[in-house]
């Protein structure tokens, strides 16, 4: 089973980018479903980008045409390139890792788009 650690939040500008990246630690990466979600001030957690393993894709409405989801399985690794930031995207970004009925997540990464 994996566990990941999100890495790459930070402070950007309206209409900036950042590059989130989930390091995953443990077997059959390649086999996992990854995703990734976030959780605003007083709203529900929501699914943002989700990457099988066969590498289809799937993003929320939200930021589809503005964000990236990849997966380098040699690095175990899963990114999330975000690009015309908006001030609506400021939320805690967590790394989901899923395969059966086995689900786990990350502890966040911050990001704040503001002026």
């Amino acid at each position: 089973q994996v566990q990941v650690v999100e890495s790459g939040g930070g402070l950007v500008q309206p209409g900036g980018s950042l590059r989130l990246s989930c390091a995953a630690s443990g077997s059959f990466f390649s086999f996992y479903t990854m995703g990734w979600s976030r959780q605003a001030p007083g709203k529900q957690r929501e699914l943002v980008a989700r990457i099988t393993s066969s590498s289809n894709t799937n993003y929320a409405d939200s930021v589809k045409g503005r964000f990236t989801i990849s997966r380098d399985n040699a690095k175990k690794t899963v990114y999330l390139q975000m690009n015309s930031l908006k001030p609506e995207d400021t939320a805690v970004y967590y790394c989901n890792a899923e395969r059966g009925s086995y689900y786990t997540w990350g502890q966040g990464t911050q990001v704040t788009v503001s002026s």
